[in-house]
Formats: structure tokens, sequence, C-alpha cells
């Protein structure tokens, strides 16, 4: 067993997640977090403290009630999650040994968004004893900052294939579709041009939303597949495999880098869907071009379509890619490996702490 404190927002699914996994399999933990979330949300035996100050200035002025939490509580290691907010906290408390876990616009944004930020995050990620990413396509992000970091340990979000799963439905239209938040980054409005060009026998099924979602909606109208087109709104973690097994494609065009790891592709291809994705950031990682799915070039909508409409017209296509989908994040992303990886790096982050 390890005394394990982990430092980020406890309202993300993500940290929610390795929080069960972790109490799961026997370690103590402590969830420290200025993001508040239901109790209920955080595994019982867990301990939970809420640090006293909230926004941007939160992460400078929670440093004092972490560095005397850590003390009291005493853990082996402190895994603080995202390098820019929380990885300030942790770096101001002091704390060693520190895991700091990026995820993706901590490394890809913040840095790049004047020169005291760039300064701040680079502090951070040399002053931690390791750093994790969730994909090698982060982890080369992170090298680009700091680029004597050293070696990075890959902990992807891993999936419950449980949960994950291909599940029998009704005969229906053929849908496409897509669970993400309605943001310009993930190309939702490529998806919508690409498919106003599929058979109108097809379906298009958005779940999630977001700033973007109203934008969205009047560009359906405006292309003329409104009535083909569902936005299902916000719905819960719990949810998204029944919605996924009312698709028969899944699509991820996100146009920017900062789509460091696709864990919705790989909940899609553990429901055996066959994706279409683009090439950016992480994407390509979790897809294997032509054996589970398509990749195509960002921000085109003609390469989209095209690799939409071959789906479509072939079934037997459609099958082979879902079934090796599935196969794959089998192989790779089950959710017992995933726990087991961010395990071993906990234990190297202890030794290096031991033996700086």
């Amino acid at each position: 067993m390890t005394r394990i404190a982990l430092l980020g927002p406890a309202s993300s699914i993500h940290l929610q997640r390795w929080a069960a996994a972790l109490v799961q399999r026997g370690h103590a933990v402590l969830v420290i977090s200025q993001h508040r979330c239901e109790r209920e949300l955080l595994p019982a035996s867990a301990e939970v403290l809420w640090l006293p100050h909230a926004g941007s200035l939160g992460y400078f002025r929670n440093a004092g009630p972490l560095r005397r939490a850590l003390a009291r509580w005493q853990p082996e290691i402190l895994n603080a999650h995202y390098a820019s907010g929380y990885g300030s906290t942790g770096t101001l408390a002091g704390f060693a040994p520190t895991l700091l876990s990026v995820w993706g616009s901590d490394v890809y944004d913040f840095p790049y968004e004047s020169a005291a930020k760039g300064w701040l995050l680079r502090r951070n990620l040399r002053r931690a004893t390791a750093i994790a990413s969730t994909s090698e396509a982060m982890a080369r992000q992170v090298r680009r900052l700091v680029p004597d970091v050293g070696e990075i340990a890959i902990t992807p979000f891993g999936v419950d294939l449980t949960q994950f799963a291909s599940a029998p439905h009704a005969s229906r239209p053929l849908t496409i579709g897509i669970v993400k938040s309605l943001a310009p980054k993930y190309g939702v409005d490529l998806l919508l041009r690409a498919f106003a060009g599929l058979p109108n026998a097809c379906r298009l099924l958005i779940v999630g939303d977001g700033p973007q979602r109203a934008e969205l909606e009047a560009l359906a109208r405006e292309l003329g597949i409104a009535a083909r087109t569902e936005f299902t709104g916000a719905v819960a973690h719990a949810e998204v495999p029944s919605f996924l097994n009312w698709l028969d494609i899944y699509v991820a065009p996100s146009r920017l880098d900062s789509e460091s790891f696709g864990v919705a592709v790989i909940e899609a291809s553990a429901c055996a869907l066959p994706v279409v994705v683009s090439d950016a950031g992480g994407l390509p990682e979790v897809v294997r071009d032509g054996e589970t799915g398509l990749i195509v070039p960002r921000d085109d909508v003609p390469a989209l379509q095209a690799a939409l409409m071959r789906l479509v017209l072939d079934p037997g296509l459609r099958d082979r890619l879902g079934r090796a989908g599935r196969a794959h994040v089998v192989r790779v992303y089950e959710w017992g490996h995933c726990v087991e990886l961010m395990e071993r790096c906990y234990e190297r982050t202890i030794r290096l702490g031991a033996h700086p």
C-alpha cells in the first residue's frame, strides 16, 4: 500500500477515476482540490481536502494550506494533475517526491499566453521529481518546452471494458456521431459540413454541450441537415456507452494539437465502432490507420467526407475496423493495465525522490 496525495480538479471524471482505481487497489488516497464536486463522486474511503481559495489566484494562495495538509497526512508521493494551475500549487508547497501529470492545454496553450506563464510552466516542469503524460504526442510537447526534462512516463487514460462494450440495438438509420464538448478546437463544424454531402438516409448524433452549440445548430439549419441532426446536450459519463451504441461510425475531427489524448476515441473503439479522426495531437496514436479506423488531415472537409462515405457504403469495412478497434483497446488501453502503469510510475518517482 502506498500513501498517495492526488492534487487536481476533483470535478474532473479523470481525477475521480484515478482516485477510485487507486483506492480499489488498496492504496491510501488523499484528494486535494479547489474544484469541488459532490462527495459521492469520490471513493468513500478516500480522504478529501477542499482547498480554501478558488480561481487563478487560488493556485498560489493555496500553497500554504497544501503544505500544512501534506505535513499532517504525510503521503509517500504527491501527484499533481495539470502542470499549470495545480502544478504551481504543488511547486510552491515544496513537497518531494512530486509526480507532475500533464493533461493538454497546460502545455499546449498556457505557456504561449504570455512570457510569465511560459516561465511559470517551465519552472513547474523542472522542479517536479518526475513527469507523466497521457500520450507520446504530449510528451514531445513537454520536451519542446524543457529539452533537458529526462524520461517522461506515459500513463494513458484507459477504458473500463465492461462499461464500454458493443450492445445490440434495434434497427435504425445508419448513424454517425461524436461525443465531445462543443468548442471550435474539436472541429464539430467540420463534421457538419462533411455530413451534408452524405446520403439523406444517414443520421448525425452530436452528444455534448459547450459554447459553440447555438452556432453549430444554426450551421446545421444553414446546411439543410437540421432534420437529420440531433444535439443531445450534456450527458453524464455513465451514459456515454449507451449513446455510443446508437452509432455506426464515430468521428473526432479535432483541428488543434491540444487534443492531447483521444480518450473519447478509445471509448468508441471499445464499443467496436469504426472511427474517423484527424491527424491532430495524440489522436493518431490511438488509431491504426486502415486497421481500427481512418485518419484524415485536419481541417480538410473533402477528406473527412470521403472517409465517411467510404464507411457508409461498406458495412464490411465498418465491421472489420470496429472489431479490430475493440481488440486494440483490449491490448493497450484496458483500464487495469493503465492503472498498473501509473502505479509503476509512482514507484519510480518515489525511488527518484529517495535518490535525487
